[in-house]
């Protein structure tokens, strides 16, 4: 059955593309609330903007959800928590409107300076009003919070000759040096700059971080740019700042309510207000878009997104990383097939080059798959780690530079309890190690163990049984410690293999031990 996508708000025309080689795409009316939750409950992805509100509710009504992804990058009409406890994989396009976003406080720190968009409107008014503005030139121009859009800020103020300083505790000094940039205190930066330009994430600690104390200490003249989050600037306190003359000029984009269509900033001649313009250029919306349809793609096929803001090793992979997901993902499931349940500490052992990069998703890749055969629902990064933790599980990860012949190998061990210890090893996308067994198989397809003491005639019976039963074998490894000793069988087949087929296949045998574990995409 094909996956429903459902679409709540407009989305680029080449997203629509992307997701109708695969998808149903469905569409709705996210702000009709009823309209919604009726169309959620066939939906196995739900694409929002800013307008559509995924909570507790909307999430309850969509069985079959796995992912919800934002076209652009707040997430606050997203109940992320509520979303994770379903294991609902959240996404968003967190760069896709940086470049626009940055240009927006560029264009409204350029209008203030030259009072443009008063100048304009007086014109267009039948009045030919000329009004004195500032240079930037050798101006020193405030960057408050020097993340990725701060950053392109203040690439672009550097090229108007200003002298540029920035408030961030969590940049190191060198870092903002090799930008060109003086890091100072916040109370330094409002004392000193002639432009303050914000650039955080709305949060507890940063709401209302430009008040009233603030606008009192500021460099009289200063202009204000606000194109980042409504509320980081008390628009009250700075009313009455402009008011009284401390602050020349403010522009801002976003508001702490929005949408909004009265304020006492309005009143001001020296102010300019869009309507949060920050993503809304066709570039940004075609990325925003894009993005999030190539995260849709990969988590309905069950993959790493590195978008998801709700996985505990979102991010991005490595390069180097990255193909070895899958193999960390089947490994997994051969290592719970084997041991015939989940065992209380797992260690995921990564060596080889590989080792010296992140490899901390290649141990959530592997949590997925120890759990996707022993509980009823749908395992995902999102809810993989909670569910080793409702089950008592530790995933441990070890890494090593030394992985033997192989350039790369992933190991998983665990101890069961009955004392047991289970192991298997994958090195370029084959099954090479269980148990001790040296093996050479692809880790793929439908895979039977079989563990038994040594002797002539197993291979026919095997073969036999399973041939009776209509199963081809595809492929077939015996490895043994010594002639007549313990062996292990391991074979591929065409097709699945019943509890049933497996307990005649090992009692005909004498096997002491059996599984079947099928790799076979979802």
């Amino acid at each position: 059955m094909t996956s429903v996508v459902l679409v709540t708000e407009e989305l680029a025309p080449a997203a629509i593309d992307v997701l109708t080689m695969d998808f149903e795409v469905r569409t709705v009316d996210g702000t009709d609330r009823p309209a919604l939750l009726t169309a959620l409950q066939e939906a196995e992805a739900v694409i929002v903007r800013s307008a559509t509100r995924i909570d507790a509710e909307a999430l309850g009504s969509a069985p079959r959800l796995r992912v919800v992804a934002r076209a652009g990058v707040g997430l606050d009409n997203v109940d992320i928590p509520a979303a994770t406890a379903r294991g609902v994989l959240v996404v968003n396009a967190p760069t896709s409107n940086i470049i626009s976003a940055a240009e927006q406080a560029v264009a409204l720190l350029l209008t203030t300076a030259r009072n443009t968009a008063s100048a304009s409107a007086a014109l267009k008014s039948g009045r030919w009003k000329r009004s004195l503005g500032v240079e930037l030139f050798g101006k020193t121009v405030g960057v408050v919070g020097l993340g990725r859009i701060g950053v392109l800020v203040a690439q672009r103020m550097a090229a108007f000759g200003t002298n540029l300083i920035a408030y961030d505790p969590y940049v190191q000094p060198a870092r903002a040096a090799q930008l060109g940039v003086r890091l100072v205190t916040l109370d330094e930066l409002i004392r000193e700059s002639d432009f303050i330009s914000v650039h955080l994430p709305r949060t507890p600690e940063t709401l209302g971080l430009i008040g009233e104390k603030e606008l009192a200490q500021v460099k009289p003249g200063v202009r204000i740019v606000n194109a980042a989050r409504g509320g980081l600037v008390d628009e009250r306190a700075l009313a009455d700042a402009i008011a009284d003359g401390r602050v020349a000029g403010a522009g801002l984009d976003v508001f702490e309510t929005e949408p909004l269509t009265e304020s006492p900033l309005f009143a001001f001649d020296t102010v300019t207000v869009t309507p949060h313009l920050g993503a809304s250029t066709v570039e940004a919306q075609d990325k925003a878009g894009l993005a999030v349809a190539r995260s849709v793609r990969l988590a309905l096929r069950g993959e790493f997104v590195p978008e998801a803001v709700n996985v505990r090793a979102g991010g991005a992979v490595d390069e180097d990383v990255r193909p070895l997901l899958p193999l960390a993902e089947k490994l997994g499931r051969v290592f719970t097939a084997v041991a015939g349940g989940v065992a209380a500490r797992v260690t995921v052992e990564v060596r080889g080059e590989v080792a010296t990069h992140d490899v901390g998703v290649l141990g959530l890749a592997t949590t997925k798959g120890l759990f996707t055969s022993v509980v009823a629902e749908r395992v995902t990064y999102v809810n993989a780690p909670q569910l080793a933790a409702d089950k008592g599980v530790v995933v441990e990860l070890a890494t090593s530079e030394d992985a033997g012949e192989h350039a790369s190998l992933i190991a998983v061990r665990g101890a069961l309890a009955d004392g047991r210890t289970i192991s298997v090893a994958g090195a370029g996308g084959k099954l090479v190690e269980v148990d001790g067994f040296e093996l050479d198989l692809p880790a793929d397809g439908v895979l039977l163990f079989f563990r038994y003491r040594d002797r002539p005639g197993v291979v026919g019976r095997i073969g036999t049984t399973l041939g009776r039963a209509g199963v081809n074998i595809a492929a077939m490894q015996v490895a043994r410690r010594a002639a007549g000793g313990e062996a292990l069988m391991t074979l591929t087949v065409d097709s699945s293999v019943d509890p049933d087929l497996l307990a005649r296949v090992a009692t005909e045998i004498g096997s002491s031990n059996s599984a079947v574990v099928d790799l076979r995409a979802d």
